[in-house]
């Protein structure tokens, strides 16, 4: 048990009042996601790396032992419909942190043209977007990052300045070590707030530290509506992913299979002990991935029933597993098929918080109908439409049941943009009920071929496309003469 000081309890006090004020507040100007006089929820987020659909059991998996994550599933909803932005790390977060495609928020390439953000690099996350964190902050929340970043490395960029009271974690992937580009990246670095703490870190017990520092955090928030996202680092981004001693040679699956065991064990961990707290009837748990398998030769992770491995626009890349788990809230052992995405994760949370919503426009819904199983709830995606981008490239689009990948004179196919692009013919499958893809049906439905390019055609409008800039997105944050993050240097 951690002992509480006296501005420890100043500090609680404060915020017990904080969200008090927002219940009030709210009563008195409608009718609100919570009691009046009751506290809201907490949220935690899980948020694994290169983790496919068919890596877990409550998914079809027969290869990995996954029991907890499992366990979510038949106490809570799965969605298998849910989708992440983008087929690959730094965009995909941002979609997360910000309720926004990519795209909006100029996070859809680096600074170089690539997919994600690589050390010391002059681009991140705008300090003008409002986090998920810093729209919960006002309401009295206790926020936390736990694992890895990958939104900037550079001070204005970290998540300590987007909203975050705590983090501990890496700023970027795993295998961003010091000998891919020995004469200007640092070792891989161990953050706590804004200090490296460790350098190189050692990846085989970051899953086990995260974890323990997750504890902490929920012991010292128990008092407080608390935000917890853990964007855990594994599997990771090597061929070779990484584990503790207690987990390594024991699964089925080799490395891969040993982290999926450990991100298992994980789970198990946080809800143990919101059950110690007291806290599990009133935690909102998602559990989920950035995108999709890598593929590999020979296979490690498994992205099925869909098509396609992580970092492109298939539906293995950003169709992903998703559990949700709210005891009393929402229905035990459901399922929901209705479109989803972690874009609606912020607007939903700032509902059920009380929290006021960003003042810049957003592209995620309230989804809360969703989540607690209303008769008849519909996904607010089939009339806007979901996007597919590559980098700049809008590929595909989604509403109901309905994928159509556009028609494109040179489709760019690598995860870096460097490929040849090939031609693509316009073709249209219903991914609801067939999710491998087998039947083209486009000469069968020329009215919702023709719906789906009106629909692309207003993205393009909005949020741009490759060679041309939409008239929503927004600048993403820059700076100077980038520094690399070393142990004992001040920020």
């Amino acid at each position: 048990m951690i002992s509480d000081s006296q501005p420890t309890r100043r500090r609680r006090s404060q915020c017990r009042g904080a969200w008090l004020f927002v219940a009030l507040l709210s009563l008195a100007l409608g009718p609100v996601s919570f009691a009046a006089t009751a506290r809201p929820p907490n949220f935690i987020v899980i948020f694994v790396d290169n983790f496919g659909n068919g890596d877990l059991g409550c998914f079809g998996s027969k290869l990995h032992r996954t029991p907890n994550v499992d366990r979510l599933a038949a106490e809570g909803a799965k969605f298998t419909s849910f989708y992440v932005s983008s087929g690959v790390c730094t965009p995909s977060r941002a979609s997360l942190m910000t309720g926004c495609y990519p795209r909006r928020v100029n996070l859809h390439v680096s600074a170089k043209g690539g997919a994600v953000l690589q050390p010391l690099s002059p681009k991140g996350l705008n300090p003008d977007e409002t986090t998920i964190a810093e729209v919960l902050k006002p309401a009295g929340y206790a926020t936390g990052i736990f694992g890895k970043w990958h939104l900037g490395d550079q001070p204005p960029f970290l998540p300590t300045r987007q909203g975050f009271d705590e983090f501990f974690g890496i700023p970027y992937s795993d295998d961003m070590t010091k000998d891919k580009s020995p004469d200007t990246w640092p070792e891989l670095p161990l953050m706590r707030g804004e200090n490296v703490i460790e350098a190189p870190v050692d990846r085989n017990y970051l899953v086990k530290r995260t974890t323990e520092e997750v504890l902490r955090f929920l012991e010292r928030h128990r008092d407080r509506p608390f935000f917890a996202y853990i964007p855990h680092t594994m599997p990771g981004s090597t061929a070779n992913p990484f584990s503790s001693p207690a987990f390594r040679g024991k699964s089925k699956n080799g490395e891969y299979g040993d982290s999926v065991e450990e991100l298992d064990w994980s789970t198990g961990e946080i809800m143990a002990a919101l059950k110690r707290l007291g806290l599990d009837d009133n935690t909102l748990v998602i559990w989920t991935s950035d995108n999709g398998a890598v593929r590999r030769n020979p296979p490690q992770g498994s992205c099925a029933p869909y098509k396609g491995y992580g970092y492109d626009t298939s539906e293995g890349a950003m169709r992903m597993p998703c559990v949700m788990r709210w005891p009393g809230r929402i229905p035990a052992g459901t399922i929901c098929d209705e479109l989803c995405s972690t874009m609606d994760l912020l607007p939903t949370f700032a509902r059920l918080a009380g929290a006021a919503p960003p003042a810049k426009p957003i592209d995620g819904y309230d989804i809360r109908p969703l989540l607690f199983g209303q008769a008849g709830a519909k996904s607010p995606w089939d009339d806007a439409g979901f996007c597919y981008y590559r980098l700049e490239q809008l590929q595909a689009l989604r509403a109901g049941p309905w994928k159509l990948y556009l028609p494109l004179e040179k489709k760019i196919g690598s995860a870096a943009g460097k490929g040849a692009a090939k031609p693509a013919s316009l073709e249209l499958y219903d991914v609801r009920n067939d999710v491998g893809e087998e039947r083209e049906v486009s000469a069968q439905h020329p009215d919702v071929v023709k719906r789906l390019l009106a629909v692309a055609e207003r993205a393009r409008g909005e949020i741009g496309d490759l060679g041309r800039p939409g008239k929503g997105q927004r600048p993403a944050g820059w700076v100077e003469n980038p520094k690399p993050l070393l142990p004992g240097k001040q920020l």
